[in-house]
């Protein structure tokens, strides 16, 4: 595979082995495809040998029921013994060993117990265990939820801040980050401040709650016939529920709602179920987010913030909300221009299929996925043809090792929690050096986590006795498994995730920090999806794209070029007005929680046509339907996708775009971007990395080029 195409040489023999992995299924043809790519199987497993932990990690992964509950109780039990042991240190008599060491030491030998509690929840087929994991999960949240309110913890740190005698740069860091985290827990308040801050977490809670149930409750569909959906196809249409006269029942949930907005060919369909969705929550979830943003402001107002989006990107690299603001309106000023010739593309093509009926926003999918099936010659549904799991993965791994210098070593008798489970360690290619382990759970199984993500078992540290806990991550992936003799075929979109998560993967593994809290994904949210994202670039060259992908009848049949063109050409096929609508929805969310009292439905009038290219909003639609993130888990945050992709886009075609395998730059990246993780401010890293400050320029260049 990368070897052969690599170089243009296919042996005869080397072409005959691949061939054979057709026979294989599972691990075998994974490992028969890294023996290609020179990643190194060690098996040191024999008949009735014990499963053995991994070398250098305290992650134990397959606990029972009880060992769970137990274990946590001793962790909650230490966890008392450290911190009381610092309470009752003098005031006069603080030092960074007294203090700052026992609590930083506690942090690193406990997260990978924690998370040996934690995960099973995730990956477990058993029930005793998921049950005994969620319930270990919450003893241990109640027990750190207390420890962030100890008022006798925080005066000592407190004390030992004010001395001012810092070890090093880092230790300095991680008091400052000790003391930001008591004090935005209100320790630093009168009992009367702290209690009604306790109130007002509790109601944000409540209501937050409730916000999300109501949308979840919502159960409003509509009838169509069958010539109303005409263009969707038939098994869609097979799925939907019928009623007495023949007419479908179109629901208001996701899947019900995309499908008919990216391929009904009927305007009026398209409408009435875009305005139906737009609706949903009506004035009861208005009112709630009203109420939630008002309630957000006061808790911030506490703490000494302005508002709840100064207290939200404080800790951010953004730093302040006006920052956020210029961010945005520069990138949507910028991409005027593209987005109006594509909108323009779009009008015409309705034009020519609706007549003269005016463009919405409720086209803009249909349309989209219309002109891009006209203009480039490119199936996604046959394209995953050319991408059999094994094959992705292997080609990942040769990419990442070649890039940053690393080797992966699959470790076949370590302990799992499930045959599926292969497990690897990572050492630094030039100097041996055991640097991190990692473990793939891939397939899919019953009750087990159904999304793609990445999982931190065990940060990297440094002991004071000189010791240096490694990383461990876990990667859970829901791929179905090989059936029939036939290989496991990846959509492209899930090539896509597989790189991205794989690149946090490998961000955990390379981070040096010398404080848990700082290693694995500590890093600042602005930036923590950095590394991913550049990762994802490689998923769209032509020379990176043969290295993983191959016929699943004869692998050594890469996709052809006119295809990796095609996919390159279609990676940004109107993402010009694509981001002008998520701009939309950023600002609204950063001005609701920067500004009080704020009318929510006339501001979403205002913005809608300013943003939009003077695209009405539709009639009667709700605001807190429309912007579910501002009102749980990124409220004043939305920005923040947006400023990760233009991070990544300037190092990306700074650094990489004329080297995609450049290891000098690849070692640069991973010293420079991945080694210092959360111990340095992003800006640090990346005027360190790139020689200057970083620019916006590559990010609209890559959304600007009008691909029809």
């Amino acid at each position: 595979m990368a070897e052969t195409r690599g170089n243009g040489e296919k042996m005869p023999k080397q072409k005959w082995e691949r061939s054979r992995l057709l026979a294989f299924g599972g691990a075998a043809a994974l490992l028969a495809v890294a023996a290609t790519l020179g990643i190194t199987a060690f098996n040191a497993h024999t008949k009735n040998r014990k499963k053995k932990y991994l070398q250098g990690s305290k992650v134990r992964a397959h606990l029972s029921a009880s060992e769970i509950l137990k274990l946590a109780d001793r962790i909650i039990s230490k966890s008392k013994e450290v911190h009381d042991a610092v309470a009752s240190v003098p005031l006069d008599k603080v030092t960074y060993m007294n203090v700052i060491s026992p609590l930083a030491e506690l942090e690193a030998q406990q997260f990978p117990l924690v998370q040996s509690c934690v995960f099973p929840k995730m990956a477990s087929t058993s029930d005793d265990v998921h049950k005994a994991s969620a319930e270990a999960e919450r003893r241990i949240d109640a027990h750190v939820l207390t420890c962030s309110k100890r008022e006798d913890v925080y005066r000592v740190v407190k004390a030992f801040a004010a001395r001012g005698e810092w070890v090093n740069a880092e230790a300095k860091y991680y008091t400052q980050a000790l003391m930001r985290d008591f004090e935005r827990n209100g320790l630093n308040l009168t009992l009367t401040k702290t209690e009604e801050m306790q109130r007002l977490r509790v109601q944000i809670n409540e209501l937050s709650l409730r916000y999300i149930q109501n949308l979840n409750d919502e159960s409003t569909f509509l009838l169509f016939t069958e010539a109303e959906l005409a263009g969707l196809p038939p098994e869609f249409l097979k799925s939907l529920g019928k009623v007495a006269d023949g007419k479908f029942k179109v629901t208001l949930k996701g899947h019900h709602v995309a499908a008919v907005l990216e391929l009904c060919e009927v305007g009026t369909t398209r409408r009435m179920v875009a305005v139906e969705y737009g609706k949903r929550g009506g004035e009861v979830n208005l009112s709630i987010l009203e109420d939630l943003v008002q309630l957000r402001h006061k808790f911030a107002r506490l703490l000494g913030y302005s508002s709840y989006a100064d207290y939200a990107v404080n800790l951010r690299m953004a730093k302040a909300p006006s920052k956020v603001f210029e961010f945005l309106e520069d990138i949507s000023n910028s991409l005027t221009g593209a987005a109006t010739m594509e909108l323009s593309m779009l009008k015409d093509l309705k034009r020519k299929e609706e007549g003269d009926h005016p463009f919405g926003i409720e086209d803009l999918l249909y349309y989209v996925k219309k002109a891009e099936a006209q203009q480039f010659n490119m199936d996604l549904g046959a394209l995953k043809q050319y991408f059999p799991v094994n094959l992705v993965i292997s080609g990942v791994f040769k990419i990442v090792q070649d890039l940053l210098g690393l080797r992966f070593v699959e470790i076949r008798d370590a302990e799992v929690w499930h045959s599926d489970v292969t497990v690897y360690s990572v050492f630094d290619l030039s100097s041996g050096e055991l640097l991190g382990h990692f473990y793939l759970d891939m397939f899919i199984r019953e009750r087990k986590y159904n999304h793609t993500c990445v999982v931190a078992l065990q940060n990297g540290a440094l002991s004071t006795n000189g010791s240096c806990q490694i990383p461990v991550a876990l990667l859970i992936s829901q791929f179905q498994k090989d059936a029939g003799g036939q290989p496991t075929l990846l959509r492209f979109s899930e090539v896509v995730n597989l790189f991205h998560e794989f690149g946090h993967v490998v961000q955990h593994i390379c981070n040096r920090a010398l404080f848990a809290r700082f290693s694995g994904l500590g890093f600042d949210p602005d930036f923590v999806e950095v590394p991913a994202l550049v990762l994802e670039n490689w998923c769209y060259e032509s020379f990176t794209l043969k290295l993983i992908s191959g016929f699943h009848l004869d692998i050594t049949k890469p996709i052809k070029d006119e295809i990796c063109k095609s996919i390159k050409r279609w990676r940004y096929s109107f993402s010009a007005l694509k981001m002008k609508q998520e701009i939309l929805y950023c600002l609204f969310d950063q001005i609701i929680h920067s500004t009080e009292n704020v009318d929510m439905a006339e501001l979403f009038k205002h913005l809608h046509p300013r943003i939009m290219l003077g695209l009405p909003m539709l009639e009667d639609v709700n605001p807190a339907s429309c912007f579910p993130s501002s009102a749980i888990g990124h409220e004043a945050a939305c920005y923040s996708r947006i400023w990760s992709e233009v991070v990544a886009a300037d190092i990306f075609a700074s650094k990489f775009h004329e080297s995609y395998l450049n290891q000098y730059v690849g070692m640069q990246f991973r010293n420079k971007i991945l080694a210092p993780g959360g111990a340095k401010e992003p800006i640090e890293m990346l005027t360190g990395f790139l020689g200057r400050e970083p620019s916006i320029q590559a990010f609209i260049n890559s959304r600007s080029q009008c691909q029809l």
